[in-house]
């Protein structure tokens, strides 16, 4: 064996050894900096594979981020990679991750001691990789950007850059440049910011039939919890359709355009509020709304529709709104024979009263609730009609019962006017009716004052032969807070009534200019017939996990609702754009609050 000595003897002088001694300053330096935001966060990598299919299972790409723009990357932005022809390839963010750049082990000992000894990380130890979902391709035709389903794959390497144009973002998700505001498009809690000035980007709802029939008439909900924002958001969106700017044809094919009217039912009297003016309205902040071409200030055409209710009184002094009451009139009834039913009646039991009511109807001039108690009262009435086995007398009985209720006698035909006889004060062009029905106290009465109304504008605007034309020819929002609890899926004949009847209309409602405009913190509780019938889905702040699931939004944005602040939103209309998150506006466009 050759003796290799000492090394600690080695003479790098000796022989035809050259001597070399390496400083840091004799290497050439490489340059390792991210493009910069100017051109790109990174470029596509081919690592893992670069591919698009129809299927989401077969789509595969991901970006290497540079180490100087990481810390701006975050999952849900959107971004813009180009193909040679100058096409674009638009997409989001859907997953972050560090991965080894080199082949070491730095789970160990030795690694983590270094590294807690260390004042950071080296971030060119490392590969940072996004994992991106394809949302449309961008292309010009004409001058004008258009957006089609994603069909190619771009190539390797391509510069990946931020969406930072209006016009691009806007185009890849589908949203209209004009509409009904309902907030800025926002990316986990943060507004999506660009160049322009504004630098925030509106997201509107189509409202014009050159687009496609208004949404408003495809009916909306907003779901949000307890202190979500959900109220002032849904006065937001209101006071948008109240706008002079905002005109609908009467009907298809027609020229004759009216203002939009609102009747909204409000179990918390909040909604009148909405003449007022907002006091903590800044002149920048209103400077800024007319910027955006957004409406603003309070609704002075508002009349709060007062419910007689015997044993009940309403004072307001947290509005200016011109209040006006009225009764509900038992004639009502003899088309909807429901309303005096009651939750439990079956089927049976409901056949009964339809039958009784027919008859009560076909007596006399005059029809009173009182009125068909004592008619109800007339012992010979029962003894023929278990007789000739029209009705048996147990049957009789039951409906006797159910229908003499404090809450039916404290509701129809109170002192005041009806209902049926200020139907031009009820509906008007671009005037909002706020029904509030806080200071009712039995439910029942609540849920027959609201059910009564509604049903009269949905007959009005469903009917061919109208009994009131001003319902049936103007533009109309019917507006329910707590929707769940007048349109509950149920087991009764009451209930099933309720909802074939709200079913219709939603169906009708494009056809008859008819929308339904839906506020609730339970929407798990709302019918299913009457739910999918919903475009657009404006969800806030939920923590009941089956309230989240019930309202059918994309995965990736539901798993964010129990965690947003308020104001923070997910919109899900598949016919007006992409699902995307938002932030409403700070304030309140019109009053809001009873400290306002």
């Amino acid at each position: 064996m050759t003796d290799l000595g000492d090394f600690n003897d080695f003479d790098p002088d000796d022989g035809d050894v050259e001597a070399t001694t390496a400083t840091e300053s004799d290497f050439e330096p490489v340059t390792v900096e991210g493009v910069g935001p100017d051109r790109g966060i990174g470029t596509l990598a081919v690592s893992a594979g670069l591919s698009i299919g129809e299927d989401r299972d077969e789509t595969c790409l991901r970006a290497y981020v540079t180490a100087k723009n990481r810390s701006d990357v975050r999952i849900g932005k959107y971004l813009l990679i180009s193909y040679p022809d100058g096409e674009s390839l638009f997409c989001r963010i859907t997953t972050l991750e560090y991965a080894q750049e080199y082949y070491t082990d730095d789970a160990t000992e030795i690694h983590a001691r270094r590294a807690m000894r260390s004042s950071g990380i080296d971030e060119h130890d490392y590969k940072f990789m996004a994992s991106l979902e394809p949302i449309a391709v961008l292309y010009e035709d004409d001058g004008e950007l258009k957006r089609r389903m994603t069909d190619r794959v771009p190539k390797p390497e391509t510069v990946v850059r931020e969406a930072t144009d209006q016009t691009e973002i806007k185009t890849g998700l589908k949203i209209p440049e004009e509409g009904v505001f309902l907030g800025h498009l926002s990316v986990g809690g943060e507004k999506v910011r660009t160049g322009a000035e504004p630098p925030t980007i509106d997201y509107r709802v189509k409202d014009n039939y050159e687009s496609g029939d208004p949404l408003v008439f495809r009916h909306t909900l907003i779901a949000g919890g307890t202190g979500s924002g959900k109220t002032h958001s849904a006065k937001n969106v209101l006071r948008q359709y109240l706008s002079e700017a905002r005109t609908y044809p009467v009907e298809a094919g027609s020229s004759q355009e009216r203002r939009m009217a609102v009747v909204q039912f409000d179990p918390q009297d909040e909604y009148a509020q909405m003449h007022d003016d907002n006091p903590e309205m800044t002149t920048e902040f209103a400077r800024r709304c007319e910027r955006e071409n957004i409406a603003h200030g309070g609704h002075e055409d508002t009349i709060a529709f007062i419910p007689k209710v015997e044993g009940s009184n309403y004072a307001a002094d947290h509005h200016r709104a011109e209040q006006v009451e009225f009764t509900i009139p038992f004639s009502l009834v003899r088309n909807n024979r429901w309303l005096v039913a009651g939750g439990s009646l079956n089927d049976n039991q409901y056949n009964a009263l339809d039958f009784l009511l027919d008859r009560y109807f076909r007596t006399g001039s005059t029809h009173t609730y009182r009125g068909f108690l004592s008619f109800l009262d007339d012992p010979a009435l029962r003894e023929e009609l278990d007789e000739s086995g029209r009705v048996h007398e147990a049957t009789f009985d039951a409906v006797h019962r159910r229908v003499r209720s404090s809450a039916f006698n404290s509701v129809f035909d109170q002192d005041a006017a009806p209902i049926t006889e200020q139907i031009h004060r009820l509906v008007r062009a671009g005037g909002l009716t706020v029904i509030p029905t806080y200071h009712v106290t039995n439910s029942r009465a609540t849920e027959v004052i609201v059910l009564a109304v509604a049903s009269l504008l949905i007959d009005q605007k469903l009917s061919n032969d109208p009994q009131f034309d001003r319902i049936k020819e103007t533009p109309l929002v019917v507006g329910m807070d707590e929707a769940h609890n007048f349109l509950a899926d149920a087991e009764s004949a009451q209930a099933r009534k309720v909802i074939g009847k709200f079913t219709e209309a939603a169906k009708q409602g494009r056809k008859e200019r008819l929308g339904l405009f839906l506020i609730t913190q339970d929407p798990q509780d709302i019918a299913e017939p009457v739910f999918k019938q919903v475009n657009t889905k404006i969800v806030l702040n939920l923590g009941d996990v089956d309230a989240i699931k019930s309202v059918n939004i994309p995965a990736n944005l539901e798993k964010k609702v129990p965690y947003m602040e308020k104001g923070q939103m997910v919109i899900y209309s598949p016919d007006n754009s992409e699902p995307v998150e938002l932030i409403g506006l700070s304030k309140c466009l019109t009053r809001h609050g009873r400290g306002a």
